[in-house]
């Protein structure tokens, strides 16, 4: 985990932000750690051993960030990229115990009042301004037209040959994937991919401006749905929702 940091007056507590990579690591952190009485917090500032720091815990997607307050305990200066230090927390208090258990068994069921669903798209797009149209759109308007929250990531790729290393590196949700691309067409992406017993299941939105010829050629190859360009925002919107699923 890493952190940011912020000190709005002098007279107030020091306030470090802690982003987990998602839900599963702070959990994890929470069990082997936080519920024991202490964790480690990973900063390049320098605090004393006795410093008391309220940490806002967090991650993409977490709706009610979760405040704790803790000591520092110890500090750790080497290896530099390893510089930190050792938080203690209080685990007398058995309200505030039991409050952060609950919130935590929220969290890992997915509760959607605190917790958006993660959705990790792959834009396949050799055309940048279609790209950045496809994300702005998502995390702007689109997010707020599905029937729950979402928070979006995205990766992107200029071919075919790009986005098939990206998701043999990365996991992703959804791919959307222009058919007519350079190095590597559309339709030979997503014949890799369902050749590929780890990429097979991973649902693929296929655009184009070919009309019924890409079409074919996307459906063909094992696409789940095709939309023709130029697409309106709505359409990937509802396209997805149907590809998630309403919950």
């Amino acid at each position: 985990m890493s952190e940011g940091e912020r000190r709005s007056s002098q007279r107030e507590a020091l306030t470090l932000k802690v982003e987990y990579d998602d839900a599963a690591e702070l959990v994890a952190d929470y069990t082997e750690n936080i519920s024991q009485g202490g964790t480690f917090i990973q900063t390049t500032r320098e605090l004393s051993e006795g410093t008391t720091v309220r940490l806002i815990l967090s991650f993409p997607g977490l709706l009610k960030p979760l405040p704790l307050t803790g000591v520092v305990k110890w500090t750790r200066t080497y290896p530099p990229e390893q510089r930190g230090v050792g938080v203690a927390f209080d685990v007398t208090n058995a309200e505030t115990t039991a409050r952060l258990a609950t919130m935590i068994q929220r969290i890992a069921a997915g509760d959607p009042e605190i917790v958006a669903r993660n959705l990790r798209v792959l834009v396949v797009e050799d055309n940048p301004h279609v790209a950045s149209l496809i994300r702005d759109g998502l995390t702007g308007g689109g997010a707020r037209q599905l029937p729950w929250k979402a928070n979006f990531q995205f990766g992107h790729a200029a071919n075919g040959r790009e986005a098939l290393d990206a998701l043999r590196a990365s996991r992703f949700d959804f791919v959307i994937v222009d058919i007519y691309l350079p190095v590597m067409d559309g339709a030979q992406l997503i014949e890799h991919m369902r050749a590929d017993e780890h990429l097979r299941s991973l649902p693929v939105v296929a655009v184009s401006a070919g009309g019924a010829a890409a079409r074919d050629a996307a459906l063909g190859a094992g696409a789940d749905f095709f939309l023709d360009k130029p697409m309106r925002l709505a359409d990937i919107v509802d396209t997805i929702r149907r590809l998630a699923g309403d919950r």
